[in-house]
């Protein structure tokens, strides 16, 4: 019987934590396919049975550790009350604290994007998982168009879809498979291209702002 999270005793919770962490290191070191659960209780110092004790499978191992790891990235994304309150100083600093959070992170989220290509729950734990950032995205622009600073003929949340799968995708592409640049460039550009696909440029938000 698999006990739920919310009845485990504080060793309990210990052990649980552990697998999970050695579940993110197999599955980072390893990848998705090559990974059994004898290789995560070996890691974990733990015994098979007690595996199953706390997940059914693998797989859901796996969507923990995949959950865990988004939560992570986003978290690490929110800007903070230290950057000025200004849009285009806020884009920016958005931009630059996800592709960190990618870079950090990028092995695991492609493994739950194959995964995902072959199995419903999985690409349904996808979709929700970047649900996350899309309605932060759009609740963004809401409130740009609000103040009369953004283009008010966008639909706030497919633009919030095209716009962070830009982002998502050139960080693919620049972390993972070498697109020469550095990292300032990158989010400048990235940051650019955003404000303007919204209405929104460097000008017209220090105009704003006076």
């Amino acid at each position: 019987m698999i006990v739920k999270s919310e009845a485990l005793s504080s060793r309990g919770r210990r052990t649980r934590a552990a697998l999970v962490q050695a579940g993110r290191e197999a599955f980072e070191e390893r990848g998705y396919e090559a990974v059994r659960v004898d290789d995560v209780c070996a890691r974990a110092g733990v015994s098979h049975g007690t595996f199953y004790t706390y997940f059914g499978s693998r797989e859901d191992l796996f969507r923990e550790v995949a959950a865990a790891v988004v939560g992570e990235m986003f978290t690490a994304s929110v800007v903070g009350p230290t950057v000025p309150d200004d849009p285009y100083a806020r884009i920016e600093a958005a931009n630059l604290l996800y592709l960190r959070a990618w870079a950090a992170n990028s092995r695991l989220v492609r493994m739950l994007e194959q995964a995902a290509t072959g199995d419903e729950s999985f690409r349904g734990l996808l979709l929700e998982l970047r649900e996350v950032f899309v309605r932060r995205g759009a609740e963004g622009l809401r409130r740009l168009q609000e103040q009369g600073l953004a283009d008010p003929s966008l639909d706030p949340r497919l633009t919030a879809v095209m716009l962070g799968g830009m982002v998502e995708h050139f960080a693919h592409v620049w972390l993972d498979l070498g697109e020469r640049t550095d990292e300032r460039t990158a989010v400048a550009m990235l940051s650019t291209l955003w404000a303007r696909a919204i209405g929104l440029t460097p000008a017209s938000t220090k105009g704003a702002g006076s």
